[in-house]
């Protein structure tokens, strides 16, 4: 027999959502300065809502860098030469 779709533990429900709840679009809108409290909480603007990868930049930036530091020894070599 199969588990009830409502019976999941809380931590297997918590994903990424791609839809926001008015009061999370509210939010999101006070943080950039889009909404104030005398605007209509109807047809609010659009907001965007990205699922942050962790991680990556610092990974992309050392495979960047490691080229750069071999090219500028590289000519620190050809210098002293």
């Amino acid at each position: 027999m199969s588990l009830d779709r409502s019976l999941k533990i809380k931590s297997a429900l918590i994903r990424h959502r791609n839809v926001l709840t008015r009061a999370e679009r509210i939010t999101s809108l006070k943080e950039e300065e889009r909404w104030s409290e005398t605007d209509s909480v109807f047809a609010l603007p659009k907001v965007a809502h990205r699922k942050s990868h962790t991680g990556r930049k610092k990974a992309a930036q050392a495979k960047e860098a490691a080229p750069t530091e071999t090219a500028a020894q590289a000519e620190e070599t050809e210098t002293k030469e």
